[in-house]
């Protein structure tokens, strides 16, 4: 039974504690916290499966508060339903340097946020991939009597989020896989920060998730028991993933400013405040005010989690006795550990071997690892072939067969690292997706949130230059590498060769501080004589002599390549000793992790007296001067767009030739030597 008295004393708490939180900040967004609080009410109260005492328990229901600007929400529930890692006095920070009551919700600054949100459209693409994790963990652990998997993922999204590109991309990806523990509450308020929604935003939503083939409800958002019933209903459905489109009013009970977008954006001005807490019956001369009977409703979160946690661990040691192997590894996953010997099967290369281009290899290189890998799930954007990232026999995801581990994504960029970043925010599996390197333009914003969070799929982009010909400048990637080596905390690593490529997978899976990006090659490529043996390891120290000069003693010139151009900076270093110049050619497949060696290392690799040095990328060359010096040379593409034409024609009129990169490094020779040779 309820009490509607003390639910609405529940929900003035989370509305009053939001306003006076954005008020004494002077900034934030009041007026959906005020609008959406008896969604998240109800939905805290009556049904999220979670302990505020263990927020990182495995088999909790997941929260997405996808419109992020309304964060107070968020932080209000997690104060009052008792995490630790939030106070009162972080309330009263909110949006203050050194607060971890962000303006918008970050990963890791409180126990309980799942995923950073505020980008539109993100956290909803997070929670797809968070459905996909849940659901394929449950096909591939639970066993019949042994649900030990077996959590729903609930997302609260705005016009902004519906609006945006990324949630369509989402919402057709989840109707197709038919994610059916998927629920989402969209706060339908018809106000945006221009104002009504009416503006730019008209079409008919339900039916369109309906066409998606989700479940749609629509009801009065403001009404406990309609919020109640729908989101029964909506568990009920095992079929379709759920919508409730629940009308709201934006900034409930301000007098003059509800229902408008001044209620959006900005605080409501002190005496707005007052006039609000006057409707809701509140204390107006008291801020930040909690009632002891609200307080203490909430806080029987605490007590209900860990009731349904200790449940969980004791159908957990059950399925241990029954399955001990499935146990041992379903823990291992959720705790983040590899299986042991998960890399001993990747294949090596040698110099005599048919050459190949890095996709391929990095396709070897993945299957190897995914029959020892048994949680590496993940697909392309309708490019597998291209990519090489098809996962030979393992099966294809779908509603069917929901432990397949090939994921179609379609031709859904944005969506599809959207969806990864809720699938490695999750747990328990290591996503992987691969398109272009040149749409990686179509999905930067969820790069950049996964680098921000801390998330770790692997991005395997194909087509990393002008080198792959015919398609033309459309698809020939120019500045891609470096606008995303600018990016904090992405790994982004361009491997030269097939050993490269072995190796820089084996880094990518354990990496998991955020992203890592593997840039391959179309175009077969040689297997270089210094990645064998062990040669390749150089790569996780971000660059290395990968072909010494010849002779002895300093070198008089250093060439520096990443991925296809490292061997064509051997063959420029043949052609240069010809003429008695000992160059040395470095492979800096990563700069990034060259970034964090000490600087000894750094200065053994590139010797600081060794003035005359050349990069070579095919790619703007911006950038590059930290490497090569101001007295340097970087050969590279800048100024234009690439051609259409076989690659190699491309190559070789762009100046990618041996005897190009040997001329302009015979030229800084002469120019430091002072000598013609």
């Amino acid at each position: 039974m309820t009490d509607p008295k003390l639910d609405d004393l529940c929900v003035n708490t989370i509305r009053t504690l939001s306003i006076d939180a954005v008020q004494k900040a002077n900034s934030g967004h009041p007026g959906m916290p005020m609008g959406a609080a008896t969604l998240a009410y109800v939905l805290w109260d009556r049904f999220l499966k979670h302990n505020p005492a263990d927020p990182a328990w495995p088999d909790r229901d997941r929260f997405i508060l996808s419109a992020g600007h309304a964060s107070m929400l968020l932080y209000s529930m997690l104060y009052l339903t008792g995490y630790e890692g939030i106070t009162i006095d972080d309330i009263k920070s909110f949006r203050q340097w050194g607060s971890p009551t962000a303006g918008h919700p970050e990963r890791g600054l409180i126990p309980g946020i799942e995923v950073t949100t505020g980008p539109l459209g993100q956290g909803f693409a997070n929670s797809v991939g968070m459905a996909i994790a849940e659901r394929f963990l449950a096909a591939t652990f639970n066993r019949p009597g042994h649900a030990v998997i077996d959590h729903y993922t609930y997302v609260l999204a705005s016009d902004g989020d519906l609006m945006e590109g990324i949630s369509h991309e989402a919402a057709s990806l989840a109707g197709h896989q038919r994610l059916s523990k998927l629920i989402c509450l969209y706060d339908s308020n018809l106000v945006s920060l221009d104002g009504p929604t009416s503006l730019a935003f008209t079409e008919d939503l339900a039916t369109r998730f309906e066409a998606y083939g989700w479940q749609v409800q629509r009801i009065d958002g403001m009404d406990a028991q309609q919020v109640e019933s729908a989101l029964r209903l909506a568990q009920q459905d095992a079929e379709r993933p759920s919508i409730i489109v629940a009308h709201t009013h934006i900034g409930y009970g301000s007098p003059h400013k509800q229902d408008t977008s001044k209620a959006h954006g900005s605080p409501l001005g002190e005496e707005e405040v007052a006039l609000a807490k006057r409707a809701y019956a509140w204390p107006e001369d008291k801020s930040f005010y909690v009632p002891d009977e609200a307080l203490a409703h909430f806080r029987l979160a605490r007590d209900r989690g860990a009731q349904r946690q200790r449940d969980w661990e004791a159908r957990m040691d059950a399925y241990a006795k029954a399955y001990p192997a499935d146990a041992a590894a379903l823990r291992r996953a959720l705790a983040g550990e590899l299986p042991d010997g998960w890399d001993a099967a990747l294949p090596s290369y040698a110099p005599g071997d048919k050459p190949l281009a890095t996709r391929v290899a990095s396709g070897a290189a993945l299957n190897a690892i995914a029959g020892r890998l048994p949680l590496l799930i993940g697909g392309s954007a309708d490019l597998g072939e291209s990519n090489n990232t098809d996962l030979h026999d393992l099966g294809v995801m779908s509603a069917e067969t929901p432990a397949g581990r090939n994921i179609y994504f379609g031709v859904r960029e944005h969506g599809m690292v959207g969806a990864l970043n809720g699938m490695s925010a999750h747990g328990g599996v290591v996503p992987f997706g691969a398109t272009f390197l040149v749409f990686s333009d179509y999905c930067r914003p969820s790069i950049r949130l996964a680098a921000l969070s801390g998330y770790s799929p692997v991005l395997v982009f194909t087509h990393d230059s002008v080198a792959l010909g015919e398609d033309g400048p459309t698809h020939q990637p120019i500045e891609h590498l470096m606008a995303l080596r600018a990016m904090p905390h992405l790994t982004l690593i361009r491997p030269a060769d097939a050993n490269e490529t072995v190796m820089a997978w084996k880094a990518a899976v354990e990496n998991r501080r955020g992203p890592t990006l593997l840039a391959l090659s179309r175009q077969a490529l040689p297997h270089l004589a210094g990645t064998v043996d062990g040669g390749a390891r150089g790569l996780l120290r971000g660059a290395y002599v990968v072909s010494e000069a010849p002779g002895t003693g300093r070198p008089d010139a250093v060439i520096i390549a990443t991925g296809s151009e490292v061997s064509l900076a051997v063959e420029a270093q043949a052609q240069l000793a010809g003429r008695d110049v000992r160059a040395r050619v470095v492979s800096m497949p990563c700069w990034s992790f060259f970034e964090a060696q000490e600087q000894a290392y750094r200065d053994e690799v590139l010797p600081p007296d060794v003035r005359a040095r050349v990069s070579v990328e095919a790619g703007v060359t911006l950038g590059w001067r930290r490497w090569v010096g101001d007295d340097g040379d970087a050969i590279g593409i800048d100024g234009r767009f690439g051609a259409s034409a076989p690659g190699a024609t491309v190559l070789r009129n762009l100046g990618f030739t041996p005897e190009e990169v040997a001329r302009r490094t015979l030229a800084l020779v002469e120019q430091f030597s002072g000598a013609r040779r």
